[in-house]
């Protein structure tokens, strides 16, 4: 990645009132030396599952978050990574593009359950629901062997992120809502599409790009991955293009302004009062 981006980032944040650095997203063919990573399981696809040799408890005994793996490679500022074997869990193996369509039990898990046999997330009224939302969200299949995020600072020279997530409370992301309509004037720049965390931070803005549209997603909202985050944060990713021209003219914005002063003052306030819970 060429390194002028990371050499403007900390000016960048301490105008936005943000202290953590964003983590870039790609996929990759090569192994990251190291990272945290789930253990390793065995895919359970559709296939598997219509001739019943899937081991569910042995799934549900690996279960482990994404946003969990992500969340420490956040604190200790290093990479986390995913592919076919280390998925973390069935639903972030089905978003992150290692395996479609998703298998009836997760879909049934997520929305309404099963009879006597398992409780429902009810995320979803019914089973039919989410099977069609699955089909209409149709996550792009990943394009590399590993999906990694990482801090920005740590992309080599040969490596440039396919998208740039910030963590954020409000003050700072009100910055980052405006300077994402500033760079691009389309009042729809900025959107919040249903999904669990790692589908607002990856899923999602990969399905756009693929469409050619280049939009930014705030996400975070899934209540199962909520203690993954701090409080009152959420997550802003952007595609890699745009985090650049936001980089490249936010000194010609409203970050320059008053108004803006305001608004970094009450950021500064926000971090005094949570810290890093």
């Amino acid at each position: 990645m060429n390194s002028e981006p990371v050499k403007i980032l900390p000016r960048f944040l301490d105008k936005l009132g943000l202290e953590e650095e964003p983590m870039g997203i790609f996929y990759t063919d090569d192994k990251p030396a190291e990272g945290f990573f789930p253990k390793p399981a065995d895919l359970p696809t559709r296939e598997n599952e219509m001739k019943n040799e899937i081991d569910w408890q042995a799934i549900f005994a690996q279960f482990s978050c994404d946003m969990g793996h992500i969340w420490r490679a956040r604190r200790k500022k290093t990479s986390a990574w995913f592919d076919a074997t280390h998925f973390g869990c069935p639903g972030g193996a089905f978003w992150l593009g290692f395996m479609k369509p998703q298998t009836e039990t997760i879909i049934h898990y997520v929305s309404s359950g099963v009879p006597d046999r398992m409780k429902g997330e009810r995320y979803c009224d019914s089973a039919d629901e989410l099977r069609r939302i699955f089909e209409q969200i149709d996550p792009r299949p990943a394009s590399g062997k590993y999906c990694v995020v990482k801090p920005l600072s740590l992309f080599g020279p040969s490596e440039e992120p396919e998208l740039v997530s910030f963590f954020t409370r409000p003050e700072p992301l009100c910055g980052l809502h405006q300077l994402a309509f500033f760079v691009t004037n389309d009042p729809d720049v900025v959107v919040s599409p249903w999904g669990p965390a790692c589908g607002g931070l990856v899923t999602w803005p990969m399905k756009y790009l693929e469409k050619g549209a280049s939009k930014a997603v705030v996400g975070g909202w899934d209540p199962s991955a909520r203690k993954f985050f701090k409080t009152d944060e959420l997550s802003f990713t952007v595609p890699y293009a745009m985090f650049r021209q936001m980089l490249e003219r936010y000194e010609e914005s409203f970050l320059t302004r008053g108004s803006w002063a305001i608004v970094r003052k009450k950021a500064d306030r926000s971090r005094r009062t949570w810290g890093k819970n």
